[in-house]
């Protein structure tokens, strides 16, 4: 069976292995053969969260044919407080729904 194996280090960087292995391949063992860890040798100190086309799974997860493995790293930022600081910076009159107002409405309305 041939699964794609799919890693990015950082923004914008994708690394995918294709990879044949024998029906009944965990991830955990396709990992190992892909030689991942040889690669991206930081990867062996972290708790691996992968997924299935966006859906999450576990190390001992059996894999069928044309399934994309993907290894997800962690978030460097909370998505609430980017957005906090973000409209910090903006400013409540120039940002999001207070963009547009009637003419003697309330920002927003």
């Amino acid at each position: 069976m041939k699964i794609w194996l799919v890693y990015s280090p950082a923004p914008r960087q994708v690394r995918e292995w294709v990879l044949e292995l024998a029906a009944g391949t965990t991830a955990a063992q396709a990992l190992a053969v892909c030689g991942i860890f040889e690669e991206f040798p930081s990867l062996r100190d972290t708790r691996l969260v992968m997924g299935i086309w966006g859906r999450k799974i576990s190390l001992g997860h059996t894999l069928n044919d044309s399934d994309r493995l993907e290894i997800y790293r962690g978030l460097e930022v909370d998505p609430k407080v980017a957005r906090r600081e973000r409209f910090k910076r903006q400013g409540a009159r120039t940002a999001g729904l207070f963009v547009k107002t009637r003419k003697g409405g309330k920002a927003g309305y």
